[in-house]
């Protein structure tokens, strides 16, 4: 009894191991620093270079090794980038064809504006489920419904 106590206790260690770092991925979000920063397929200057992403677009950390760090972007894209050219300043990219902001989280509440597919927008806060409270780059603030979005 006292052996299958310890391999009890063994197994749900490691569940709970890997259900934190599934949090951990689930916030591991974070955006672009620079202007033009090169998204490579090796942690190297010297690999290819995929694409060149810009200020603010929002990445999602999957693998963090020294000076760099292999990331997904919203479309589901894998590429490495230099760690120096991140922020941690979180960002949402629309994906929806278009996303509504409304005043309140409730999509009754006044819409505020409308942003089209690939607009990027600051997150502020996820605090009512199935809403993202937004910041527009032009300073407009309101909340988009979570589906229209991604970097949440």
């Amino acid at each position: 009894m006292k052996r299958f106590s310890h391999s009890l206790r063994a197994a749900l260690m490691v569940v709970g191991l890997c259900f934190s770092n599934y949090v951990l991925a689930e916030m591991s979000y974070f955006s672009v620093a620079e202007n033009g920063a090169i998204m490579y397929d090796a942690p190297s200057l010297k690999a290819g270079k995929q694409y060149v992403a810009s200020l603010y677009y929002p990445v999602e950390i999957i693998v963090d090794v020294e000076n760099w760090v292999k990331v997904r972007d919203s479309s589901g894209v894998l590429a490495w980038i230099e760690k120096k050219a991140l922020s941690d300043k979180r960002y949402v990219v629309v994906t929806a064809p278009i996303a509504s902001v409304h005043q309140a989280p409730d999509a009754n509440s006044a819409l505020l504006f409308q942003a089209e597919q690939n607009v990027v927008m600051e997150w502020m806060d996820a605090d009512n489920p199935g809403w993202i409270k937004v910041r527009h780059l032009d300073g407009q603030m309101g909340y988009v419904k979570s589906i229209q979005v991604w970097g949440s």
